[in-house]
């Protein structure tokens, strides 16, 4: 353990002023002004800006009316507003949520004491205290310890530099004794002191070195195809519409108005049908809506690293967890200490420390606390922080042998520390080799407990003396350890040797004495067979990886209700090995637990489900953890995890537990449906509009809808309706659903039956409306009949909003969770009513009398009951 003085608070200040602050300067992002400019050069505004040119040439010349070419510029001017003010909006709260909830947390050395700090009050001159799996935080040099370093964000090298003891260069990256910022350590620990700080380490001098490239996940690529494929549909009607235009000015009306006018009005009619028909509110739906769940997945522990890993967990089908601290509670306690019982074919259980022979207990108190990646921090204010570092594991073993209270009271320790080698998930194995003031030297080491009392040839008995360990004796250990794994107990194996620390436990043959197992329990989280249960009804296969063995790893599935049937399949690190890939996918639908695994057994399953078409989350907290986490399709950081293991994941889950990972998924599946109810409302419009659009011209309208009116509708269409439906709650019937399949087209068959049935009821009700005399005899006069009919299209869409948000019969079912939804809606009929009486001339609107907004309700709410009848007849032929 490592003891280090450290700064008071006035040098941490002095330090500060001469050195500068560790904060780095972000390279600025787009700004308001780019984002708005970059979307005035959207092609969509860019031939809005066409029209408005035509339009304005029309207007000198008297062909044209001036209001339409303002009401264009108005268009263009709200709608790339409203767009740019959400989008940059909900981006900058994306990364300040990101940025805050990401900082990493630091093991400095202060005022006599290990203090957690975060990153960027770090200061030169602080000794930090750095273990397998930290990100490094500044550019220093290591003063203590041997660390191996991935320098590969700065240099590109692929292979880990070894890190020691010595006079260091900072400048130079190929100095062995000096350590950089952004750099990983993977494997070892060590003390380093700290040289350079924030700009001035290399890191913060490559700029590039902070932007990072966002994947585009599967669900913005499938709304990208379809964005193309609507606005294709838009460049086919928009021509057909002129030519029916020209056809019914020409030849039905004789051309009673000149040509050129004909042919500039059918030019801009066109443009306006693309400009509807085209979904230039997608992105800022999928910008806004990912952005407010980003929000509310933060306060349930949830960070989100990459955009793409909320979009796919909606689509997961396959989850692959670790056991400690997301099925179990992940707050370990050592329960006892089994020694082999002296005379006898078995094991004897001491609870605590003090209760073993002295000569024993010393040795165990020994290996307990040196060999640990541990911190003794003995002023430390909150008990919380008195053992800090290491694994869970390593904090209980501390906390067993009562390190937090003897490590502050010895005055000077009988032994030095010769050599160390970390565990890890690979080797399976810690070990420290301590040399006594009389000159012997020991080895102590800890590990998965088959493997250490498969190397030992000895142990030690009650009286302290090493005696040969007879092969029936250790056939009876295996049988008491198997035992104890069965009833979910870890257990940890502590042996002891005069050799040198292997590379290996291979290298070792008998040469252990076994000291005896620390027993540790980690108990099931209260909620954990809860949430499995729901991802299981979810349709989300569940699969515990763990390092334990199997008969622990067995016992934790049973109760957490992973394994629930006989053919149900517990596989070891071994016996996965043992199958081909072809044999793997076989067993893999009936696969709940892989125990003794290793990093490169979590690569393999990946790989295997995706092969299989399957969706794959994956959650790693170690430096291994890696590859699988960055080749699943999300990957699972967990909170209490290095820092390694964070940067490859899409997601990381802060309080590390698996109900968390399902609120991931049901937000994801959320997100969906959302875009998807958008959709269908944009759509449904589309279908209308173009349709009246197209059939105006031969019930005797010029313009069913003028310009003016449809650019109206456009903007309630688009940009209001993505607001709308961006803030719809994640309801429980989401997790009851099965997965989205990996090539599964967002619009499916009942929201193409709601489109077109819909759409056309609309149009039907619409041509009803223009052509039935006892319809116009129900207005007074022509001004007043053409003004009620805007205001009931634009109607008859806002009340299709409840009918889109629900997929069942429950109009108003969990309306208020969505305040932002009837923000919107109520927006709309109150502008629509103020145009009615203000629009004039430019909106070719009059006043309306109390009859007529009577009638206009009457006709615009049919499409309510018109919905749910179509919901009902549609669901009684589902069932």
């Amino acid at each position: 353990m490592y003891h280090f003085k450290g700064l008071s608070r006035q040098e941490v200040e002095a330090s500060r002023t001469k050195h500068g602050s560790n904060q780095i300067s972000v390279v600025e992002s787009e700004t308001f002004w780019d984002k708005l400019l970059g979307n005035f050069k959207d092609p969509m505004i860019i031939i809005l800006t066409v029209a408005l040119v035509i339009i304005t040439i029309l207007a000198l010349l008297h062909y044209a009316e001036w209001y339409e070419g303002v009401g264009i510029a108005v268009a263009v001017v709200i709608a790339t507003l409203v767009s740019t003010i959400s989008e940059f909006k909900n981006e900058q709260t994306f990364q300040k949520l990101q940025e805050e909830a990401s900082k990493i947390k630091v093991n400095v050395f202060r005022e006599n004491s290990v203090a957690v700090v975060g990153i960027d009050d770090i200061v030169v001159g602080d000794y930090i205290l750095l273990q397998s799996g930290d990100k490094i935080p500044a550019d220093g040099s290591v003063v203590q310890g041997k660390v191996k370093v991935s320098q590969a964000a700065l240099t590109g090298e692929p292979e880990p530099r070894k890190k020691t003891p010595g006079e260091a260069d900072v400048e130079n990256l190929e100095d062995d004794h000096a350590v950089f910022r952004g750099t990983i350590v993977e494997d070892g620990e060590a003390v380093i002191e700290v040289r350079q700080v924030g700009d001035k380490t290399h890191l913060g001098r490559l700029a590039e070195g902070l932007n990072s490239d966002e994947r585009l996940g599967p669900l913005r690529v499938k709304l990208a195809k379809l964005a193309d494929q609507i606005a294709l549909f838009g460049y086919i009607a928009a021509p057909l519409i002129a030519i029916a235009f020209l056809f019914k000015a020409i030849y039905i009306d004789g051309g009673t108005k000149p040509l050129i006018y004909n042919i500039v009005v059918a030019l801009i009619l066109a443009v306006i049908i693309i400009v509807v028909a085209v979904p230039e509110g997608l992105p800022m739906m999928i910008a806004v809506v990912l952005a407010q769940n980003m929000r509310k997945l933060l306060k349930s522990n949830v960070l989100v690293r990459q955009l793409l890993g909320v979009e796919t967990s909606g689509s997961l089908n396959l989850l692959f967890t670790d056991k400690t601290g997301t099925i179990t509670k992940g707050q370990m306690e050592t329960v006892g200490f089994l020694a082999v019982a002296d005379g006898e074919e078995g094991m004897k259980q001491y609870a605590s420390l003090d209760e073993l022979p002295e000569k024993n207990a010393r040795l165990l108190d020994i290996s307990l606390r040196e060999n640990s990646s541990c911190v003794v921090n003995c002023n430390a204010a909150k008990e919380s922080e008195r053992i800090l570092g290491g694994n869970s594991t390593d904090r209980a073993l501390v906390k067993f042998a009562q390190a937090d209270v003897k490590e502050c009271q010895y005055e000077e320790k009988s032994f030095e520390r010769v050599d160390e080698l970390q565990f890890n998930s690979s080797r399976k194995f810690a070990a420290v080799r301590l040399k006594e003031k009389d000159g012997k030297l020991l080895t102590y080491l800890k590990g998965a407990p088959e493997r250490i009392l498969d190397k030992c040839g000895s142990f030690y008995t009650s009286q302290g003396e090493v005696v040969a360990l007879s092969a029936t004796q250790k056939e009876a250990i295996f049988k008491e350890i198997d035992s104890r794994g069965d009833k979910g107990f870890r257990l940890i194996g502590i042996a002891l040797t005069e050799e040198e620390i292997p590379a290996s436990l291979d290298e070792l043959s008998d040469h252990l004495s076994l000291l005896g197992f620390a027993m540790i329990r980690d108990d099931l989280r209260p909620d954990s067979a809860a949430t499995i249960k729901e991802l299981h009804s979810a349709g989300i296969q569940v699969v515990m990886i763990t390092g334990d063995r199997k008969g622990t790893a067995e016992a934790i599935a049973k109760d957490a209700g992973l394994i629930t049937s006989s053919e149900d399949i517990v596989l070891t690190s071994e016996e996965l090995g043992k199958l081909s890939d072809q044999e793997l996918k076989g067993v893999l639908p009936r696969l709940r637990v892989v125990a003794r695994c290793f990093p490169s057994d979590k690569s393999r399953l990946v790989k295997a489900a995706q092969e299989m078409g399957m969706v794959v989350g994956m959650t790693g907290d170690g430096v291994n953890d890696s590859p699988a986490l960055s080749a699943a399709d999300i990957g699972f950081g967990l909170g209490s995890g290095t820092e390694v293991a964070k940067e490859a994941s899409d997601i990381v889950v802060l309080d590390d537990n698996i109900s968390s990972i399902a609120s991931a998924v049901h937000y994801g599946r959320t997100i969906y449906k959302s875009i998807q109810k958008f959709i269908t409302f944009q759509l449904t419009v589309n279908v209308a509009a173009i349709s009246i659009a197209f059939l105006g011209p031969f019930l005797g309208f010029e313009l069913p809808l003028t310009v003016i009116q449809l650019l109206w509708v456009n903007l309630v269409m688009d940009t209001l309706a993505a607001l709308a439906f961006s803030g719809e709650p994640p309801l429980p019937e989401y997790m009851e659903e099965k997965p989205k399949q990996r090539e599964e087209n967002i619009i499916n068959p009942d929201m193409w039956q709601a489109i077109l049935a819909n759409g056309f009821f609309m149009t039907a009700l619409c041509v009803l409306f223009l052509k039935a005399s006892f319809v116009h005899n129900l207005f007074a006069n022509e001004e007043v009949f053409m003004t009620a009919f805007f205001a009931i299209f634009v109607f008859l869409n806002n009340f299709n909003k409840f009918n889109v948000r629900v997929e069942d019969m429950r109009l108003f079912d969990h309306i208020t969770k969505n305040k932002g939804f009837l923000k919107v809606v109520g927006l709309i009929f109150l502008v629509q009513v103020i145009i009615t009486y203000i629009g004039g001339e430019v909106f070719r609107t009059v006043a309306l009398g109390a009859t007529d907004w009577f009638w206009v309700l009457l006709f615009s709410i049919l499409i309510i009951p018109f919905d749910l009848a179509r919901k009902a007849i549609f669901h009684k032929k589902k069932a």
